[in-house]
């Protein structure tokens, strides 16, 4: 049960009660976390992000011929030489589909789900606003769009480390730092992966208002991500390339180079931050002036 619907059973804010009011909004916002950590579903998906980097190190653990060569992005091949690389490497492994995935069902299910339940007008009788409501479902997407990814790193730390061991990290660009150094850097990386994931949340929030099926939502996200993976993949359509949301999101490697390039992360976090601007104001446009039946 949600904040709202307990103050409906409750009878309805009070007026005289001005401090509960100001503390509405941290209310909706441990609701919906509440909501969204609790639902088997999306405690499934954090279990199977958690389990990928394990699984990744093992692989890598009972093949590895004891040298750091082969195939695959950089960090890859230097899993071998120091654990800490695995958190990385499974960053990598997700991003396409996993992460997107677990970010896809917690917006696309924001509104759409309320509204498949008949919830939905009963958080729209206390007085919150439908601006309010929408920004902190939002903010909540962002939370566990940002744990996810979390997870996933401490996930790979926590594998890698156990299995391959730590000490000075030899960095992509052939310079070696301190493992403390190294743990900055993948902490770099959650965020920079979190802000480019909070736009696709945006992406999501608007479908979820165009429906009242929470998995129709779900499924458009994530339709949404892959076409951008495929377009991004095409040489024809090259000039496209800097304009789509998940063209930068492996730019993430770059911290791992002494000195970083900051041109590809500072792009993606522009590119990310017009696409969260421009579809929650579409999501806004489209809530606000929502006709609300269930």
């Amino acid at each position: 049960m949600s904040a709202a619907e307990a103050d409906v059973l409750e009878g309805g804010p009070s007026t005289t009660t001005v401090r509960r009011g100001r503390a509405l909004p941290l209310r909706f916002l441990r609701s919906e976390l509440s909501i969204i950590f609790g639902r088997r579903r999306n405690v499934a998906l954090l279990a199977v992000l958690a389990a990928i980097p394990v699984l990744l190190a093992v692989a890598i653990k009972l093949t590895s011929d004891g040298d750091s060569s082969g195939g695959g992005p950089g960090f890859f091949e230097a899993i071998t030489s120091n654990g800490l690389f695995v958190a990385f490497a499974a960053l990598a492994a997700e991003l396409p589909l996993f992460l997107p995935l677990a970010v896809a069902a917690a917006s696309g299910d924001a509104i759409a789900g309320e509204a498949n339940q008949g919830t939905l007008r009963y958080l729209l009788t206390i007085p919150a606003g439908r601006t309010r409501l929408l920004l902190t479902k939002y903010v909540a997407v962002v939370i566990f769009g940002l744990v996810a990814t979390a997870l996933v790193a401490l996930a790979g730390v926590v594998a890698g480390l156990a299995l391959f061991g730590g000490g000075d990290v030899i960095l992509l660009s052939g310079t070696t730092t301190s493992l403390l150094d190294g743990v900055g850097r993948l902490a770099l990386s959650v965020l920079y992966l979190a802000a480019c994931l909070a736009a696709l949340g945006a992406i999501g929030m608007f479908v979820s208002t165009l429906t009242e099926q929470p998995i129709a939502a779900i499924v458009a996200t994530i339709g949404v991500n892959v076409l951008m993976f495929i377009l991004d993949q095409i040489p024809q359509v090259a000039w496209l390339h800097p304009f789509l949301l998940v063209d930068h999101w492996t730019a993430f490697g770059d911290l791992l180079r002494d000195p970083v390039s900051t041109d590809g992360i500072s792009q993606g976090l522009l590119v990310a931050l017009a696409y969260a601007a421009v579809f929650l104001t579409a999501a806004w446009a489209r809530f606000s002036s929502k006709d609300i039946t269930s």
